[in-house]
C-alpha cells in the first residue's frame, strides 16, 4: 500500500497543512518514487492473489530444502525415491523401490522398475550437500560408470545444492541417460506432486457467468 512509503505519508501530510492554512501555492514536490507509485494502476485481487501464491510458493520451497537437507542419508533416499513414485514411475510401492540404504550398491542408492516385470529401471543417485557444495564432474563420470557395470539405460542424479557447469557438461556429453535435478528443481517438484507438504487452504475465484444471463434474456 501506499501508506507504507515515507515519500507518501510525507505527501499527504504537506497536502492536509497546505488544504488546512488555505495555502494558494505550489502543490508540494513529490519525489520520483511517490509519483511512479502514485500513477501505477493498482494490482486487480486476481493479481494480488497470484502475487501471493508465487511468494508463498518461494517460502515453502526454501523452508522444503531447508527440512530435506536436515534429513540422514537414508531417509533423503527414502525421499526421492517417494517423489519418483508420486510422478507417476514404478509400480506398485513393493515393486518399485530396490536397494535403498544398502552397502555395496555399486554407487547406486535406489531403483525404480517402471513396470512390473523390471524391464525398465532407472538408477537414482541422492546426494544430500548444504547449500554452495556443488556436485563436480567427476561424481557424474562415476555415476557413469556404476550405470555401465549394471547395463543401466537411465540415471537420475538429484542433490539438495547444485551442479557445477562442468557436471552438466559432462552429463550432456555421456548422452541422454543421466538426468541432474538440482535442490530447486527438487522442491519445485515436491511442491507440485505433493511431496512433504500439504494442502492447507483451498481458494475459489467466481466470475459472472454471461452464458447464465444471455439465456435468461431471449
Amino acid at each position: 500500500m501506499l501508506i507504507e512509503f515515507p515519500e507518501f505519508r510525507e505527501f499527504r501530510n504537506r497536502s492536509r497543512a497546505a488544504r488546512t492554512e488555505g495555502d494558494d501555492g505550489p502543490p508540494p514536490a513529490v519525489s520520483p518514487a511517490a509519483a511512479t507509485d502514485l500513477a501505477a494502476p493498482a494490482p486487480s485481487p486476481e493479481e494480488a492473489i497470484a502475487e501471493a501464491q508465487a511468494t508463498l510458493a518461494a517460502l515453502l520451497a526454501d523452508e522444503l530444502l531447508e527440512r530435506v537437507r536436515s534429513l540422514p542419508p537414508a531417509g533423503f533416499e527414502r525421499l526421492v525415491i517417494e517423489l519418483l513414485l508420486a510422478m507417476g514411475y514404478g509400480g506398485s510401492r513393493p515393486e518399485a523401490a530396490r536397494a535403498l540404504g544398502r552397502s555395496g550398491d555399486d554407487g547406486v542408492d535406489g531403483v525404480v522398475d517402471e513396470d512390473a516385470l523390471g524391464l525398465g529401471r532407472i538408477f537414482v543417485q541422492a546426494k544430500r550437500y548444504q547449500a554452495g557444495n556443488t556436485v563436480g564432474a567427476a561424481a557424474i563420470r562415476e555415476f557413469f560408470g556404476s550405470l555401465n557395470m549394471k547395463k543401466a539405460a537411465k540415471g537420475l542424479f538429484v542433490t539438495t545444492s547444485g551442479f557445477t557447469r562442468e557436471a552438466r557438461d559432462t552429463a550432456e556429453q555421456l548422452g541422454a541417460r543421466i538426468v541432474l535435478v538440482d535442490g530447486e528443481q527438487l522442491a519445485s517438484l515436491m511442491i507440485r506432486f505433493g511431496v512433504g507438504c500439504r494442502v492447507t487452504r483451498r481458494i475459489e475465484i467466481k466470475r459472472l457467468d454471461e452464458d447464465f444471463f444471455e439465456d435468461l434474456s431471449t
